[in-house]
């Protein structure tokens, strides 16, 4: 039996793949049966923008800055008063960003150029095939039929 079972069905996005599977399970069919493969992988790198030494630590700087604020607001919990809390808070938020930002231009720096821009990736495929196990097969196709008759 090939890997996931039988085909029953083939789609050139992941999303119809996904509302063909999706309608399989809202005319009660046991899904737990049913697989999704891609097929023709790729890799997509979609370049979002120049990273610089000033981009570096600002984003440095701001992920610092939230884990110093959540420290604070941990430590903030065992202060006495509200000026103590606010203290613990101030200063969680303040060593958070100075570290970050330290953090962000040694990454940077140590790159040595090699990576001057920032970039989402996705993995995607030309096609998507829906699966089955043999014994649920026919009933599979026989709804993804009506499910493509209807759409």
């Amino acid at each position: 039996m090939p890997l996931g079972g039988v085909q029953v069905g083939s789609y050139d996005s992941y999303e119809q793949a996904q509302a063909a599977v999706d309608y399989l399970s809202d005319e009660k069919f046991p899904v737990e049966n049913v697989t999704i493969i891609g097929t023709d992988l790729r890799m997509v790198e979609t370049v979002t923008g120049r990273l610089t030494t000033g981009r570096a630590i600002a984003a440095g700087a701001a992920g610092g800055a939230w884990w110093g604020l959540f420290v604070g607001l941990l430590l903030g919990i065992f202060s006495s008063d509200g000026s103590a809390w606010i203290g613990a808070v101030l200063t969680g938020l303040l060593i958070g960003l100075v570290f970050g930002a330290l953090f962000g231009w040694m990454g940077y720096a140590a790159t040595r150029g090699r990576r001057d821009f920032t970039s989402t990736s996705k993995i995607s495929a030309n096609r998507y095939d829906v699966m089955c196990n043999p014994a649920h097969a026919e009933d599979a196709r026989a709804m993804l039929a009506r499910f493509s008759l209807r759409g």
